[in-house]
């Protein structure tokens, strides 16, 4: 418990669950994070942590640490898939100067914030099973006999959410009609220029790299169409000569990519349509659990950066009596901008497809107001005013 007297148990350890872990204990506020792998790990991959992502985690004092792991976006551009380039992905100046983006090893982002927690914060191997609540405080039941009561619940336990069906509905995924295959080499073995991002289009399918890890090491994500049917994991192992079928006669650069990988994980590229409630009582939702969306415009984790900042600010206002009206203030935050950006996400997808067999230049250069919308926007300021609180950001 806090110095709130309030309590918090979050049910997850990924980017979501600990980012909020942080925010909470910023603002004095007890918390709790149950993990149910037995050691919190990620499957290798990168992440894109964008300005909205990177204001935030600098107030976690994280900022030096984000400059040292990631690797800063600094020419980033669309092109064809002979490589042709259609014009940067970067905002028009003056956003421009002020524009951080990172490229962030996924491993290393979940290494760092789990790092800024208090040792016994963090408890792995507690699978959640369900919850039970009242007036006065939620009781979550775990699958090695424990439970733990606090009061507030916070599902941070990604799309395949066990308490997410506690709330008002639960929707199934809806897939994208694409398949993504991820996975990393090493940047000097293609002679990968520091800070560069590319994303080609090409008939039906693209092609996303970036480095992470410093540089040392370049992303990628390669979408391509699928009828066949999946499960919903995001870690199973891909083939790689099919990925470079795929592929082949594309730009060499690309292809010179593609011959460096030795494994590769593939999965259904899906999202859920956006809930009308993700609250119920003492319990909330949070990241993937409660907005599902796809990876071509990478906010999925920036946007659960943003959910955890906006529920420290209306938790760290709170009490054990006024906490389930927080909650619903915190959902009336984030709901409508959440929504906004999983169907911004799905019309990138479908942008990219139909422009993909056009020889014209295939995407508008970034829109100012657009990005600003995006990348200039701050949770925790927007929480604040949504209380009608005037508390310094510190």
């Amino acid at each position: 418990m806090g110095a709130t007297g309030l309590s918090v148990a979050i049910i997850g350890g990924g980017i979501g669950g600990l980012a909020a872990a942080c925010g909470l204990l910023r603002r004095g506020v007890g918390v709790g994070v149950y993990e149910q792998a037995t050691q919190i790990t990620e499957v290798g991959a990168g992440v894109s942590i964008s300005p909205n992502g990177v204001r935030l985690l600098h107030r976690y004092g994280l900022g030096p640490a984000i400059e040292q792991i990631g690797a800063r976006w600094m020419d980033a551009e669309f092109c064809r898939s002979d490589g042709t380039p259609l014009g940067s992905m970067l905002p028009p100046p003056p956003l421009r100067s002020s524009f951080h983006q990172f490229g962030i090893h996924r491993s290393d982002l979940i290494d760092l914030l789990a790092a800024g927690l208090p040792p016994g914060v963090v408890r792995t191997g507690y699978r959640c099973t369900g919850i039970e609540q009242n007036a006065e405080c939620a009781t979550v039941s775990f699958s090695n006999g424990a439970t733990v009561t606090a009061d507030v619940v916070v599902a941070a336990d990604g799309i395949h959410s066990v308490l997410r069906e506690h709330g008002e509905e639960s929707l199934a995924a809806v897939p994208s009609g694409s398949v993504g295959y991820r996975g990393l080499i090493p940047a000097p073995s293609v002679s990968w220029p520091a800070g560069t991002v590319r994303v080609w289009i090409g008939p039906g399918r693209h092609f996303v790299t970036y480095p992470v890890r410093s540089g040392a090491l370049l992303t990628f994500l390669a979408a391509v169409p699928t009828d066949a049917e999946m499960g919903e994991s995001w870690s199973a192992p891909g083939d790689p000569a099919a990925l470079a079928r795929e592929f082949a006669g594309w730009d060499p650069l690309v292809e010179s990519i593609i011959d460096q990988v030795d494994t590769t994980f593939r999965w259904r590229l899906h999202d859920r349509d956006p809930l009308a409630k993700w609250t119920n009582g003492r319990l909330t939702l949070l990241g993937d659990a409660a907005h599902a969306m796809l990876p071509h415009v990478g906010q999925g984790a920036n946007q659960a950066i943003e959910d955890g900042a906006a529920l420290a600010a209306v938790l760290g206002e709170a009490d054990r009596t006024t906490a389930v009206p927080a909650l619903l203030t915190y959902e009336s935050v984030r709901r409508d901008r959440t929504t906004r950006v999983q169907q911004i996400s799905r019309s990138s997808l479908l942008h990219m497809r139909a422009a993909s067999g056009s020889a014209v230049e295939l995407r508008e250069p970034p829109r100012a107001e657009d990005m600003s919308w995006l990348f200039g926007y701050d949770a925790e300021a927007e929480a604040y005013a949504a209380m009608g609180a005037h508390d310094a950001l510190a």
